[in-house]
């Protein structure tokens, strides 16, 4: 057996007992009997087969109790505890079945709290595991936000940079143009500088034509042939020298004319290659300024998942706290009012945390498919 002294009473165990006894420091209120204390006679005895003996006596009892301890040492501290706590009126021995039942009461009562408890933490911890399971996929969907987020700064980038590639390549293509305008101008002024001496050179070739006809016709032709001294000689080298001259014009014109020609041929292909980088330009500035706002937009919604996460975390920290804070309630004997509210409020707490849980639930099992999708069709994007 394994004894415990409790105030005038002496509780008795199986001897498996003294070990639980000593894990958790605190008694079981199931003892196997109750031995009151109150008037006994309590003194060593000398028995041969049980050395350290203890007799307990009474003229109430219907023989004696003998106990044994362990060692002498022992043997002093029991004897002085028993008779300490046999010193307890009698009146004390009338409260021991009271206070049995009232033990048994209570225990029925808290093993009966204690499940109930049990049962709403296990549902609570399940809920928990769910809690959790839905912070991972949080995590998980931040993650893949992330990763959206950098391809789209990524593409940003390089769009930022085609779009100055295209830029520069834009004011190479002005500059070039405005040199072909500035040859034009200067090919056109050339050509009418040209087609103006032509006239000057035509009149005065029609005017040498004339003199040449008018001494022709009014001189005797020379007895002697000698062409270097006729009138009209100088008049035919001067004509020679004008259609020369002409002849050089043109070709000067017609090779200007070309040039003007390839000048322009070059100038609609710089205004086509112009056209073509400003759609180009344009149509960048429009996939940059959507994915500008799908990067805003991504943005709002990792802030919308990182608050609502941050809330999540709050939530369960302070449903685990509470749990652990019932949890020690129920593991611990010593009751009181204060511990009995903090318990209520733990409870309380908990029950509000899971109501929200399953509301929250309720409204995403009645939402349609078709407004969810199109919560979260940017996602899918």
């Amino acid at each position: 057996r394994f004894f415990i002294i409790k105030e005038s009473f002496l509780l008795y165990y199986a001897e498996s007992e003294k070990k639980s006894f000593e894990s958790n420091k605190y008694f079981n209120i199931h003892p196997k009997g109750v031995i009151p204390l109150g008037g006994c006679i309590v003194e060593p005895k000398e028995e041969p087969s049980m050395p350290y003996a203890i007799k307990i006596s009474h003229e109430d009892f219907h023989g004696n109790i003998v106990l044994a301890a362990e060692s002498e040492f022992e043997q002093g501290q029991w004897l002085e505890m028993l008779q300490e706590s046999g010193k307890v009126t009698w009146k004390n021995a009338q409260l021991g079945e009271a206070m049995i039942e009232s033990l048994e009461a209570q225990g029925l009562q808290l093993a009966k709290e204690k499940q109930e408890y049990l049962d709403k933490l296990m549902e609570e911890t399940e809920e928990l595991c769910l809690q959790r399971e839905q912070k991972e996929e949080l995590e998980r969907l931040n993650q893949i936000l992330e990763a959206e987020k950098h391809q789209f700064e990524e593409v940003v980038r390089e769009l930022r940079l085609e779009q100055e590639q295209i830029r520069r390549e834009l004011e190479l293509t002005a500059h070039s143009l405005k040199g072909v305008e500035e040859e034009k101008k200067e090919l056109r002024s050339l050509t009418q500088s040209l087609q103006k001496t032509l006239e000057e050179l035509s009149v005065e070739k029609q005017r040498t034509l004339e003199m040449l006809e008018e001494n022709e016709s009014q001189l005797p032709p020379p007895t002697s042939p000698s062409k270097e001294q006729s009138p009209s000689w100088g008049l035919h080298c001067s004509l020679q020298q004008i259609e020369e001259k002409m002849q050089q014009l043109l070709e000067e014109k017609l090779l200007a004319e070309k040039r003007m020609k390839e000048n322009e041929e070059r100038s609609r292909a710089l205004e086509r290659e112009r056209e073509f980088y400003s759609s180009q330009s344009q149509a960048l500035q429009h996939s940059l300024s959507e994915l500008t706002a799908e990067k805003q937009q991504t943005e709002r919604d990792l802030k919308a998942e990182v608050k609502v996460r941050m809330d999540l975390e709050k939530r369960l920290r302070e449903a685990e706290e509470a749990l652990q804070s019932l949890e020690q309630s129920l593991n611990s004997l010593d009751r009181n009012q204060e511990k009995e509210e903090k318990m209520k409020a733990d409870v309380s707490n908990l029950r509000k945390f899971f109501e929200e849980c399953i509301r929250n639930a309720e409204l995403e099992a009645k939402m349609p498919v078709i407004m969810k999708n199109s919560v979260y069709i940017h996602k899918a994007a």
